[in-house]
Formats: C-alpha cells, structure tokens, sequence
C-alpha cells in the first residue's frame, strides 16, 4: 500500500505536468495563467512535486507575472518553497527577455523603432524600486552608441549635471540624446524637477550642438514622454 501511495502523487504531478507542456506548445501568447507560466518555469528547478502553491504564493508577494521575474533573487529565496536554484532559473527568464529586447534596439534607428525602445525600457526599469537615471546616446542616423547609467537617485542637479551629460555625448560622437528615468511609486507623471532638469539639459546641448529629443519616464503603470507632452 506504501509504494501504491508514493508512486500515484508522481504518476499525477507527471500528467500535470506534460498536460501543462501541451498547452504551452500548441496554445498562443495566452495558453497558460500567470502562475502556471510560474508553474512551468519551476519545473526545471523543482523536479518533483507541486509547484502552483509556489506559484501563487510568488504572485501573493510580488503582485504580477513581471514584478516576480523582476524580484531580487533574495525576495524570492524568501517565499516558502524557493531556493537558490529556483530564484536562478526565474532570473535567468528575466535576463533572456531584457536580451531580447535590447536586441531589438541596438543597429537601428531608435526614433524609428519608438516601441522596441519603450518595450526595453520597460522591461528593464520600470519594476526597480530605486530611481534610475540614464541617458541613451545617438549618432546622426538617431542610432544608440551608448547607453550610459547615470546613476541612482533623484534626478535634479545633484545627480545629474547638465555640463557633464553633454561633454560625455562630445567625447562620444553623439549628435542626439534621450534622458530616461523611472519613477519607484509606479506613476510616471514628470515632476517639476524632471521638467527644469530637461530644459537645462536642453539648453546646454543647442549651445553645443547635441539634441535632446525626450526625456522618458517609465514606472509600472506606463510611461510618459516629455515631448509628447510639449515639454521638451
């Protein structure tokens, strides 16, 4: 009865499992849940056994698909169920989708790929719970030479500092620039400070020659262009 017992729960998970397999195989972009994209995801780390009530519980804590592959890797160690092993495989999926959107942006013109651009951004600041400011070099075909982490914090002058954003695009080559930062609270409403901090940067790239074509702000529920709004 023992053994009848102990092989029925793997001969089940098993049929989950491959049933889970099909439907991600033959479905389309919707064929599985949240949770079970979670599910299937575990798989490979936990190798037998239920992984849904991992699942749901990752989604309880991080509240959607996104904000669980964008948890840092000790937040999800700290879920009852995760271990190391589990939290590199969801990391690993995090990293081959900011691969692949990157991918998407890089050798093209990026004001003709606006979409591919904000999908990247997207994918790749709008979860941080710190604020991020960036800026995005460009060539005269508006192509990214460089992608330039300014560094972490509130973006005013003492973070980011007119004079040296566009001494570094002269150094560089670049004719254009995009400033990009995130917002932590989730809204990407521009700020007053976001608004004078463009114009100085603005002002200081025309003496110079560089344009500053927008500044995006991205944050979990949207993003929001300043020249899309007249304020660039």
């Amino acid at each position: 009865m023992s053994q009848t017992g102990q092989s029925k729960p793997r001969h089940d998970g098993s049929g989950h499992r491959a049933r889970l397999r099909q439907r991600l195989l033959s479905g389309g972009a919707e064929a599985l849940a949240d949770y079970e994209v979670l599910e299937y995801l575990l798989f490979a780390a936990i190798r037998q056994g239920d992984t849904k009530p991992v699942a749901k519980a990752l989604l309880d804590r991080f509240g959607t698909l996104a904000g669980v592959l964008n948890a840092e890797p000790s937040a999800l160690q700290a879920v009852k169920g995760m271990g190391e092993t589990s939290a590199a495989a969801l990391k690993s999926v995090a990293l081959a989708a900011r691969r692949m959107a990157r991918t998407e942006v890089q050798d093209k013109p990026v004001l003709g790929s606006w979409q591919a651009l904000i999908d990247y951004l997207t994918i790749d600041m709008a979860h941080l719970n710190v604020e991020r400011v960036r800026v995005l070099y460009l060539n005269t075909q508006n192509r990214l030479i460089q992608d330039h982490h300014v560094g972490d914090g509130s973006i005013d002058e003492a973070a980011i500092h007119p004079r040296e954003v566009i001494r570094r695009g002269l150094d560089i080559g670049a004719t254009a620039l995009i400033l990009v930062h995130n917002h932590p609270s989730g809204n990407p409403e521009p700020s007053r400070a976001d608004i004078q901090i463009t114009n100085r940067i603005a002002e200081a790239g025309r003496l110079l020659g560089i344009t500053v074509h927008d500044h995006v702000i991205v944050g979990r529920q949207g993003y929001v262009s300043l020249r899309a709004k007249g304020l660039v």
